[in-house]
């Protein structure tokens, strides 16, 4: 069985109560629901999140031995973090990169990514859809490989 891992970035976990007319009334729950939905035979979803940039890092690591590819939203740290990029690089198999809003309508700080210069796939605007579009791309690529 292949895993996907499914990591969200800080104030994640508050989706579905915050900002919903940005970010919708969905919750990570819903995410994962969605993620094991588009999830062919052979694979398995892992979701987390963590408000802590040092505790994605970790997972990143231990993903390296365990996972055939990440789906990350990395929320606000996307636009901050170059260790998460560094460990994002440290990774070889698919990541694919999913926000839920439209980036690019939004503040002008929110049109830099870091972790676009890893990503094999960005998505954005898509609501909880670019989950599970990141998912299949996962897939495609890890049957590819």
């Amino acid at each position: 069985m292949k895993t996907i891992l499914i990591l969200n970035g800080p104030n994640l976990n508050l989706l579905g109560k915050r900002q919903p007319h940005i970010y919708g009334h969905q919750t990570l729950d819903d995410v994962e629901r969605l993620c094991q939905s588009v999830c062919p035979d052979g694979f398995q979803i892992s979701l987390k999140q963590s408000n802590h940039e040092g505790q994605l890092i970790d997972w990143i690591h231990e993903a390296r031995e365990t996972t055939c590819g990440i789906v990350i939203n990395p929320g606000a740290l996307t636009h901050t973090s170059i260790a998460l990029l560094d460990a994002l690089n440290t990774y070889e198999p698919p990541v694919v990169e999913v926000h839920i809003s439209q980036v690019h309508k939004r503040e002008a700080f929110r049109h830099h990514s870091y972790v676009s210069l890893r990503a094999d796939g960005v998505i954005a605007g898509l609501g909880l859809d670019g989950y599970a579009a990141g998912v299949r791309r996962v897939v495609a690529l890890s049957v590819g490989q």
